[in-house]
């Protein structure tokens, strides 16, 4: 400790030598002297090593304080030439204000992008600028930023409009541009250009200085000190534990320390862990060195001389002056800019700001981050210099690059990070591209780095080491880079530009042709693969390329002849793949139906084979957009088209696609799940628009150049599917021949996926250039499919749709044309409808299905169709035509092999029993004659002369098949229309029918001559009526056959219940007995008001109650002397209507809970589910689950969602949480003696006497031992009063399972209320009991009265049962505890109200909750009346403790009413007159009282106000206890919201209904105990102090108001300081919902100790504040966390929601978000019903995930 002490005084020694210091005259020296540089330096070396590093702990305050005053103040002197003050306010009022904003974000800050106005997607606001800009009516995207980025307001390229905003917008005088040195004088400029060279140099120097124990020369202090530093440096390989733990073996510093250091070291990239001499250092830096050093690189430790520390401290502190400063004025950012970039001594790329580059990847964190920043305010803020610093960046490209590859820190803190404020300036970018050559540059850097190739030159990712897998992680920050400087693409292109981008282009296709083949496959045959290859690695390089692939694509498609050149470079590139095409494969000839075609043998299931073939697939790409930007079609002589060769273009592609349909089919399952995996991205939205889709394309275009029988025989050749077709009779043969089960299932899927295959060839033509359409039908088109799986949410939509570059779908634009929205309720989201004239646009066989979207699709399709009671036939829909480029595709549907094999197949369908078809064969054999029918349709309609038709698909299936003996297709589907096996199909082979004949009309009415058409039309309608009568005969025998069926249930239902006569009559009893619980305790006289409580209460005679056991199914009844019923309960401690929750619970052992503050800080709450058990089915269960535990604990300890040892359970049936059970108890048997009852006063007295005799009695026993001569005498004093035996010991009325019961759960109260271990003979347990009871009751009754609900009537039963037990055991509970304790408590809390000389220290009124004290003085009374004889009732005692407790409530009511603020008492009238006088007598009695220390009452009428307002509650919860302790049903008026509602309550109570008669009628008896009241010292200092007072009714308590746009709660979140570690951002800043704090959760800063445990700064905050229940919104999750104990938790679906109804946990999609008040009302009621640890114990119990996440860490 010495040395920190000493560590304080240093300063104090030095500040006499710093203070006397004149900066003044310090600038004044240097402004004469001619050598700057070395005056600057000796004054440096003398002071700095004086101001900084003195000690082990660097001391930041004094540091600062000392520097600006010796050291910085000088150099501000010599910049202005005068004072400061003066000279920088000049600047500043000189200065024009910039237009660009340059905002540095800091973690965790809102960013806003405009998704309609942004150039791209980096492209951000501040949230000052957004909300002053147009860009908050748009559809905008809030992000968190990870810091480190700048506002872009202002920069007019980052905006497509609406650059500026309000702040930012510039003046239209200024508008030219002009020199912002012109405002600067010329000495200035000189001073400030010589300060900043000596000064940016100097900060360069030290930072990259790399010797350890010297300074540079000229900055030698005078005097060197003996003193070191062992510093520790950053690094992301080591975790936090390893660092730790390394620590405290090497500087033996505590945990806490510990922690500490490797906060700081993660946070600031060094810090110094021990001082002292150069040995004592050395040691730590070789123990550190060996502990890291085992398993990976060492941690970075370096010695060093505390001198070099100081000045690398002063250097930061100097660029951070740098920046400061240059932000007074544009014309110093100017000239530091100039002093950067300057070119040193040894010429080229030597500037201040190169050096700084190259040597970032040593620098360390802190360090790294200023220079960042002054980049960042200096030269990206000038445009001029923007220009000069982006060429120098891109010259030291490819080195910064290998540098960040090498180096292990996140790229947000290398310089590399740069790239986006560069590249993403469309004018850099093409400038770089032009004069840098920067996309080659990028692309080579990349292509360098993946140095593992195969002999074939491509890439190779097996066996990667996780080193490499790092690095290749660190270099796909390249491809960022690449696709930055293609985001937006040019609109003028120069030669340059061109030659340059072609360039690029050409080193593209280098990468591409390494990675075309790559990771190719071989069928496994015979045994399984043994490792899993290696797959992930190209599938993340293509995922990664996959926008820029697209985004080179539209470069290409801006400029014919780039898009030319492209094209043949893609084209030579793709020859020089497949060099000989046959690639050594042997030629053979396939020949079918008269034709024949050249190809090559190869076998996808028998060959290598790769799924991936980049270059094929762009140039797909490239010939597409040659019809789209119609290039082929006017510059046709420039393009090689007559040298492609159709059948390589789609041998890869095409072997791609069977690959598919073979692991569908099965064939490849021994390749294990690296194949399925590969075959699963190939499809994914994710992946496929570069590579399913495109191989499609390819095969279009490879299909369009090409006979259509030939494409087709290849086809079937590479699906292995040639012989079957190429045979006439194979079908038969097969049949026989083939009996391998598993080879005709292989070759039927493998003819369903070629059938699909040759669908998608020809429907596919929803892409601009293949077919005739725009861009957003495609997306209309896909959103249509999805749809019409189920309707969906905006983010399943969004999922489902492949993104741009920017993120975007162009689902926007479209959806409300084909989908309506339907709002979510209070659970759910927000979804999306198909409209219902979009469903004809339906295709069964859409190319982007899945198979199980497919049998989605058409089940939700068929239903529908049935719902409208149409046939259910789903026929293709209209497609559009193609464009010219492939308008021959139409072909292959007439194609005489097309045709051969459509017959094939429907051939076999016409044998059910051959195996060697499948039903959804057929159904695509029979969509394919529906598109081909279609087709045909469409283009008769659209011909404007008959020849020219050329398609005659209808011609050529009337027409006999091959072999002549062979039926037609049409023949074939006549006779399938009549198949009684096809039943499925009917209703598609009638429309194909009937849509053949509509053809056949129009043919032959084009034929003939225009007659009228009405012809064809009744044809069709005659086959449309015959359908309609068949369906409507169907539709009528059907509903015959159900009624009849209906009837005959009936019937046997009646005979049933004729037989079991006795068995109905029974149960209807039963049920008419219990569906009205106020029948059931029927009044004696039907008229007579219902009272609650007192002599003359209602009797009700309770009737048996009968309950069932959950777990052995036996009836019971509830007896006193029975076997005990229980029901599951939770008891936990609670802060819910806390007003103070800084009270805690400071000694659980030593507290007394007897009397309840009125704050009502913490109270223990009950719940129960309502389940009933017997208690010895209870035990039995519940020491099954300990059993089960302890066995669990020897295995494997996972944590369960209840805690055994802590005695919790889950409810058998509804596995509630549990901890408890309470015994359910019969009505206590009231004593109905209806003599005269003594008034207030006499039964007062008697009870004191009797309790002085208890007392006295007490006294005697203890002091029996010693009895003395006046013992004679003592016992006269105690005369018992009348009928009052102490002596005799009442008959305990329960029965012994009833008793363990009501200890049971009265020692559960206990231990949860008080957190201490359980002990049943503790005196507290019945002040707990009855203190549960109290806060149960109390907090229904508030939450009953904020959801304006009745009181009664309108509880669950399962909280109505809850109540009533809990009731019971109160009355019951002091039946199993000592006589004496229970009779000592009575005898305190009566000491409250009335003056007991026995009784010391009690409480004042005002510190008194008079509900709880009522509920505990009615529950203990029972002692004192079980000795009584003298006929004094039950009833009347109650009713006397109610009057009395009522009357110390109206007082205290008084006491703490607010004055009045309102004068509108006129406006109520005169009808409570005699209610106000009584008022302000009362008050008028108490101010007597209490002199001076009571308010001047206004009036009569606001006191009576106040007074019925603030007892309401009480009240109301009063009434609730009554009703369940004595059973008497409430009055119905009661039971429904009505305005009389406190009369009603006075009457039910038995209280007259001006509360003030009860003083008014006992004044003789209350005067004595007012004035007790008022003279009690607690009273008179609490009225004093005022403003502490709680008046009532108390307030409900609220979950914190939450603000409506999420985007203020991360603002609020982000400049959120972490209050441990000094002024770091924190990582994930938690607001607690129930008090507001926000806590930096789920760090190592912040943990503190709890019991012994290491927590986190939520789990501690729920102990303070919610009595170990906590809700918490993390904010940059948006998530809502419920947290419960050390070991439970939750999330929860946080109450924000975007336009869609979506919540958005973990802000991914960015859309903005609302907060939505019935969803935070829900979050509230859970609260205030004490449901969240059942919340969380649900969720446990049905996602067992959460069970493993440590909670009590967050």
């Amino acid at each position: 400790m010495a040395a920190a002490e000493a560590d304080l005084e240093v300063p104090t020694a030095l500040c006499s030598d710093l203070l006397d210091l004149s900066a003044k005259d310090t600038a004044l020296k240097w402004l004469q002297t001619s050598e700057l540089p070395k005056e600057i330096y000796l004054h440096l070396a003398r002071y700095v090593p004086k101001i900084y590093c003195l000690g082990p702990n660097l001391n930041p305050k004094s540091e600062d304080l000392l520097a600006q005053l010796a050291l910085l103040a000088p150099l501000d002197f010599y910049l202005c030439g005068e004072d400061p003050a003066v000279g920088l306010t000049k600047l500043k009022q000189a200065n024009k204000p910039s237009h660009l904003c340059g905002h540095v974000f800091k973690v965790g800050e809102p960013t806003y992008s405009c998704r309609e106005c942004a150039a791209d997607p980096t492209c951000v606001l501040c949230m000052g600028c957004f909300l002053g800009s147009v860009h908050k009516d748009h559809r905008y995207r809030m992000t968190t930023s990870g810091g480190g980025g700048f506002c872009d307001c202002g920069d007019t390229e980052a905006w497509k409009k609406g650059p500026y905003c309000q702040k930012h917008e510039p003046n239209i005088s200024d508008a030219s541009e002009e020199d912002p040195l012109a405002n600067l004088s010329d000495d200035l400029i000189a001073r400030a250009y010589n300060i900043f060279s000596v000064m940016l140099k100097y900060a360069v120097d030290m930072l990259t200085w790399e010797k350890e124990q010297e300074l540079p020369p000229g900055l030698e202090p005078p005097e060197r000190e003996d003193t070191y530093y062992c510093m520790l440096f950053n690094d992301e390989v080591h975790t936090y534990e390893q660092v730790i733990y390394t620590l405290q073996k090497a500087v033996n510093c505590t945990q806490k320390e510990a922690v500490s250091f490797a906060t700081t070291v993660d946070r600031d990239g060094r810090k110094s862990v021990r001082y002292g001499d150069f040995q004592f250092c050395e040691q730590a830096k070789t123990v550190i060195v060996r502990n890291t050093g085992r398993q990976s690189k060492p941690l970075k430790v370096q010695v060093m001389h505390s001198s070099v520390v100081a000045h690398q401290c002063f250097g930061l502190k100097v660029l951070a002056w740098l920046g400061h400063v240059i932000g007074y004025s544009d014309g110093l950012r100017r000239v530091l800019c100039q002093v950067g970039l300057q070119n040193g001594p040894e010429g080229e790329n030597s500037s201040l700001v190169d050096t700084l580059m190259l040597c970032d990847s040593k620098l360390w964190k802190g360090a790294r981050n200023v220079y960042h920043q002054l980049l960042m305010s200096s030269l990206l803020m000038d445009l001029k210099y923007k220009k000069l610093f982006a060429i120098q960046f891109a010259k030291s490209y490819e080195r910064l690059q290998s540098d960040f590859v090498k180096d292990d820190h996140d790229r947000e803190y290398s310089v590399t990070d740069l790239s986006v404020q560069i590249f993403t300036v469309p004018s850099l970018a093409r400038m770089l591209i032009t004069e840098e050559n920067l996309m080659a540059t990028i692309i080579r850097t990349f292509v360098d780095h993946l140095r593992h190739r195969d002999p074939q030159g491509r890439f190779q990712f097996e066996r990667y080491t996780a080193q490499q897998a790092f690095k290749f992680r660190r270099v796909q920050s390249l491809i960022g880079d690449l696709k930055y400087v293609l985001i937006s693409r040019p609109t003028e292109w120069s030669d340059k530009l061109r030659e340059k981008f072609l360039e690029g282009f050409d080193a593209f296709l280098d990468l591409m042709k390494c990675m075309q083949g790559m990771d190719p496959v071989v069928r496994q045959v015979g045994q399984h693969i043994e490792m899993e290859p290696e797959w992930e690695a190209a599938f993340t390089l293509q995922m990664k390329l996959t926008h820029i692939i697209s985004m080179m694509q539209e470069w290409c498609a801006n400029d014919e002849r780039v898009l030319i050149e492209a094209y043949k470079k893609c084209l030579d590139a793709l020859q020089h793949c497949h060099g000989g095409f046959t690639d050594g494969e042997q030629p053979i000839t396939l020949s079918m139906c008269g034709h024949s075609v050249d190809t090559i043998r190869y076998c996808v299931s028998q060959e290598k084979v790769s799924i991936h073939l980049p270059v094929s697939r762009l140039l797909a790409g490239l010939h597409v957009l040659l019809s789209k930007t119609e290039v082929v079609y006017r510059l046709p002589e420039q393009l090689p088209l007559s040298e492609l060769s159709p059948p390589m273009l789609i041998e890869h592609p095409l072997r791609c696609l069977v690959l598919c349909a073979q692991v569908h089919a099965g064939m490849w399952r021994r390749n294990g799940f690296s194949l399925v995996n590969q075959i699963y991205y190939y499809h994914n939205v994710k992946c496929r628009v570069e590579m399913f889709d495109k191989d499609l394309m390819m095969l279009q275009a490879g299909a369009s150049t090409m006979d259509p029988n030939h494409f087709l025989m290849i086809v079937l050749s590479r699906f292995e599917l040639y012989h079957i077709f190429s045979t006439a009779d194979y079908g038969k043969r097969y049949g026989r021949e083939n009996a391998n089960k598993d080879t005709i299932q292989q070759n039927n899927t493998l003819i369903e996926e070629m059938l699909h295959l040759i669908m998608m060839v020809i429907g596919e033509r929803f892409t601009p250039g293949i077919g005739q359409v725009q861009p957003c039908d495609e997306v209309k088109r896909e959103i249509v499919h999805q749809l019409c799986i189920r309707p969906m949410s905006h983010s399943e939509l969004v999922k489902a749709l492949p993104e741009d570059e920017n993120k975007e779908t162009g689902m926007e634009k479209v959806i409300d044309a084909v989908a309506s929205f339907k709002k979510p309720g209070v659970t759910g989201r927000g979804l999306y409808e198909l409209r219902p004239e979009c469903a004809k646009e339906f295709n069964l066989y859409f190319y982007h299905y899945s198979r199980a979207d497919q049998s989605k699709a058409e089940e939700a399709q068929r239903k529908l169709k049935r719902q409208h009671g149409e046939d259910t036939a789903l026929p293709p829909p209209a497609l559009p035509p193609f464009c010219p480029l492939f308008a021959s595709l139409v072909n292959l549907l007439q194609s005489d092999v097309f045709l051969a094999i459509l017959g094939t197949v429907l051939q076999w369908a016409l044998e059910p029993g051959g195996g060697y078809w499948s039903e959804s064969m057929l159904q695509r054999v029979l969509h394919l004659i529906g598109m081909a029918l279609l087709e045909e349709r469409h283009q008769l309609e659209s011909s404007s002369e008959d020849n020219d038709v050329t398609f005659s698909f209808t011609l050529k299936i009337s027409r006999p098949g091959a072999p002549s003996s062979s039926p037609s297709v049409l023949a074939m589907l006549e006779t399938l229309q009549s198949a009684p096996h096809l039943e499925v199909h009917k209703d598609m082979i009638r429309w194909i029918l009937r849509t053949f004949s509509s053809i056949k009309k129009i043919r032959e009415r084009s034929a003939m001559s225009p007659v009228s058409d009405t012809g064809a039309q009744t044809v069709e309608e005659t086959v449309r009526d015959k359908d309609k009568a068949e369906r409507k005969r169907k539709a009528e025998i059907a509903r015959l056959r159900r009624e009849k069926i209906m009837a005959q249930m009936s019937e046997m239902q009646r005979h049933f219940i004729d037989e079991n006569k006795e068995l109905f009559q029974q149960s209807l009893e039963d049920l008419e007995a219990s569906t009205s619980t106020a029948l059931e305790h029927s009044p004696s006289s039907p008229d007579a008001a219902l009272l609650s409580v007192g002599p003359r209460r209602t009797r009700v005679s309770e009737k048996r109650q009968v309950v069932t056991c959950i777990l052995c199914q036996e009836e019971q009844d509830i007896r006193a002397d029975g076997r005990a019923m229980v029901l599951a309960a939770f008891v936990q401690r609670s802060t819910v209507m806390s007003k103070n929750r800084r009270r805690v619970l400071q000694d659980p052992d030593t507290y007394d809970p007897l009397f309840m503050h009125p704050d009502l800080s913490f109270g223990t709450h009950t719940g129960s589910c309502g389940h009933i058990m017997h208690s010895h089915c209870w035990q039995r269960y519940f020491e099954a689950v300990q059993a089960k535990e302890q066995r669990r604990q020897q295995r494997l300890r996972v944590h369960t969602s209840y805690d055994v040892e802590n005695g919790e359970f889950l409810c058998p049936l509804c596995e509630c949480l549990s901890n408890t059970v309470i015994p359910l108890l019969p009505l206590p048997r009231g004593s109905s003696s209806m003599s005269e009852q003594p008034s207030l006063s006499q039964w007062l007295k008697t009870v004191c006497q009797q309790t002085k005799a208890l007392h006295a009695l007490r006294k005697k026993e203890d002091s029996a031992g010693d009895s003395g001569p006046d013992e004679g005498e003592r016992m006269d004093e105690t005369r018992l009063p009348e009928g009052f035996r102490p002596d005799q010991i009442p008959k305990n009325p329960y029965s012994g399972s009833i008793k363990e019961m009501l200890t049971t759960f009265g020692t559960a109260t206990y231990k949860v209320g008080l957190k201490v271990h359980p002990n049943e003979q503790d005196p507290r347990v019945p002040i707990m009991c009855w203190g549960s009871c109290a806060y149960t009751i109390q907090s229904i009754e508030r939450l009953l009265h904020d959801e304006e609900k009745p009181l009664f009537g309108s509880l669950p039963c399962r909280q109505d049962d809850c109540l009533r037990s809990l009731t019971r055991f109160g009355a019951a509970c002091w039946t199993v505890s000592s006589l004496p304790v229970v009779q000592n408590h009575f005898t305190r809390l009566l000491a409250a109200l009335v003056p007991d000389e026995q009784v010391e220290n009690s409480p004042g009124l005002l510190d008194v909750d008079m509900f709880h004290l009522l509920v505990s003085l009615v529950l203990s009374y029972h002692t004192l009346h079980c000795h009584d004889s003298s006929g004094l009732s039950l009833d009347a005692a109650q009713l006397h403790l109610l009057h009395l407790v009522t009357m110390a409530h109206i007082v205290q009511i008084l006491l703490t009413s607010v004055p009045e603020t309102t004068m509108d008492q006129e406006s109520a009238g005169g009808e409570e007159e005699e209610e106000e006088e009584a008022a302000w007598f009362l008050y008028s009695v108490l101010g007597l009282h209490l002199g001076s220390g009571l308010r001047e009452a206004g009036s009569g009428w606001h006191l009576w106000r106040s007074v019925k307002s603030g007892i309401v509650p009480y009240l109301r919860a009063a009434a609730l206890f009554f009703h369940h302790l004595n059973g008497v049903p409430p009055p119905a008026e009661l039971q429904v919201l009505g305005h009389n509602q406190f009369e009603l309550l006075c009457g039910y109570l038995s209280l007259p209904t001006n509360l003030l008669q009860l003083y008014h009628g006992n004044r003789d008896l209350l005067d004595p105990l007012l004035q007790g009241w008022c003279s009690h010292p607690a009273v008179r200092s609490g009225l004093q102090a005022g403003a502490l007072l709680l008046s009532f009714p108390r307030e409900s308590n609220q979950l914190i108001d939450l603000p409506d746009d999420y985007s203020s709660l991360i603002n609020q979140a982000s400049s959120f300081t972490c209050p441990k570690s000094g002024g770091d951002k924190s990582r994930a800043p938690t607001l607690c919902l129930v008090c507001g704090a926000m806590l930096c959760s789920q760090s190592y800063c912040c943990q503190t100790e709890l019991e012994g445990e290491d927590v986190g700064a939520c789990t501690a905050h729920t102990f303070t504040c919610g009595s170990g229940v906590g809700i918490f919104l993390r904010v940059r999750e948006s998530q809502v966390l419920f947290l419960a104990g050390k070991t439970k938790g939750c999330f929860y679906p946080p109450p924000y929601l975007d336009d869609y109804g979506e919540t958005d946990q973990g802000l991914r999609r960015g859309n903005p978000l609302h907060l939505c008040r019935e969803r935070y009302r829900k979050i509230q009621r859970l609260w205030r019903q004490h449901s969240i640890t059942e919340e969380i114990g649900h969720a446990q119990e049905a996602n067992q995930t959460l069970v493993g996440i440590d909670w009590q860490h967050l």
